[in-house]
């Protein structure tokens, strides 16, 4: 599903040139629970933003389904990300002005899907997340872990071919982040492919597999043992 080869991604500036990726080559394919991990500033987030069409490499290529996307204009990634990826983040990002039901349900504004779907879609993910009963809150009113939730439940309600998860359990508790990666597992299972960055060696348990960032570089990929949810 994807795959990239000799990604490599520069920032510069008018004195300053940084390398945040170098040659980066990794495969996941459908159906996947990856983990990135690695030191703070190693290119795991930079990574993420890439796969995520927020950003394009500097050199190399990133296959999305097959098709060469590293390169596209803005529009064009913009137009590729509807529908096809959801993204999950640490922080949230979730609107304050609007209640939870409408945060919900922009995605799929933006898809201009009819308003009688958009909310009986809205309702069935919410009510999948338990969170059903708080459509009218906002996110103020809400602990972190409904926070998340209901983020997920954004993320995941135009059924998306991929999910990118930036540090979700990264601001909650860990019965919350527990709770948080069982909810990302059952998604999985059901065939979402995911893709998570963490620094918690436990939710990478979560997993498939690992791959192991160091200052820009891919330096190891290993297997998680098959069972290892069910111990943690």
């Amino acid at each position: 599903m994807i795959r990239t080869e000799n990604l490599t991604k520069t920032f510069r500036t008018e004195e300053v040139e940084t390398l945040a990726l170098r040659d980066v080559d990794i495969h996941v394919e459908k159906g996947e629970f990856v983990a990135i991990m690695g030191p703070s500033g190693c290119g795991k987030s930079t990574l993420l933003n890439i796969l995520g069409l927020l950003d394009n490499p500097t050199e190399g290529a990133y296959f999305f389904d097959t098709e060469e996307v590293g390169h596209l204009k803005e529009s064009q990634r913009t137009q590729l990300r509807k529908g096809n990826i959801g993204f999950v983040f640490q922080s949230f990002n979730l609107i304050d002005e609007l209640n939870v039901f409408e945060n919900v349900e922009l995605p799929l504004t933006y898809l201009k899907i009819p308003s009688a779907k958009r909310k009986e879609m809205v309702k069935e993910v919410l009510k999948r997340m338990n969170i059903g009963h708080r459509d009218k809150h906002f996110p103020q009113q809400l602990s972190g872990g409904q926070q998340q939730r209901v983020a997920i439940a954004r993320a995941v309600v135009a059924n998306p071919k991929l999910i990118l998860a930036d540090e979700p359990t990264g601001n909650l508790d860990s019965k919350n982040g527990r709770e948080v990666m069982d909810l990302l597992t059952e998604l999985n299972r059901e065939g979402t492919t995911i893709i998570m960055v963490t620094h918690s060696q436990h939710d990478a348990g979560f997993a498939h597999r690992i791959i192991n960032l160091f200052d820009g570089m891919v330096v190891s990929q290993m297997e998680t043992p098959v069972n290892m949810t069910e111990v943690l």
